[in-house]
């Protein structure tokens, strides 16, 4: 069963909402903001053996707790920054999930030097397929293993997948020109 078919079962009507929301209006649209795409990582990240609907409940909360998703300001926090995270119960306190926030932050400071932004050094890397995707990630960013890879690229507009085809939003989507539509692997 697709996200798409799976929320219109959900129930409480409050659970339902929460997913239909991301999906119509966030999941598998293109982002164009570093601060956002970088969002979108920890949020993958966090989501690692836990359910999506716990991490949709967090967002807030790891707004806040990672500064907006500030990239620059990430990149530099310190220990005490470590400490405050690992104790922010508005977030998931996992040490290996928060190390990665912060050194994937350091990383893409990096990638922006060198590409112009996060954005450019993907777009300069598209077309892959899933698995030299993977193998990218891997060896650039710290806690991103293939179902985490997966769905940011996805939930980015890079991976063909998010939603059913049969999908309204999928053709919403279309009219952003996601990556996936633009080259052959999809």
């Amino acid at each position: 069963m697709s996200y798409c078919s799976a929320i219109e079962t959900m129930q409480p009507e409050s659970r339902k909402e929460l997913h239909k929301k991301y999906h119509d209006n966030h999941y598998g649209f293109p982002i164009h903001d570093d601060n956002e795409l970088f969002g979108r990582l920890i949020m993958e990240i966090n989501q690692a053996g836990l359910s999506w609907e716990t991490i949709l409940k967090k967002e807030e909360g790891f707004r806040k707790a990672y500064d907006n998703f500030n990239i620059k300001k990430v990149a530099a926090y310190t220990e005490e920054d470590r400490e405050r995270l690992l104790a922010d119960p508005g977030i998931i306190r996992n040490k290996l999930k928060v190390n990665a926030a912060i050194e994937n932050a350091k990383t893409i400071i990096e990638l922006q030097k060198e590409f112009g932004s996060f954005e450019k050094w993907l777009e300069h890397h598209h077309p892959k397929d899933l698995q030299e995707w993977m193998k990218l990630f891997k060896k650039t960013f710290k806690f991103t293993g293939g179902e985490i890879v997966n769905e940011f690229l996805m939930s980015i507009g890079f991976l063909k997948g998010a939603h059913a085809e049969d999908c309204v939003v999928n053709d919403e989507i279309l009219k952003f020109d996601p990556m996936w539509g633009k080259l052959k692997f999809s």
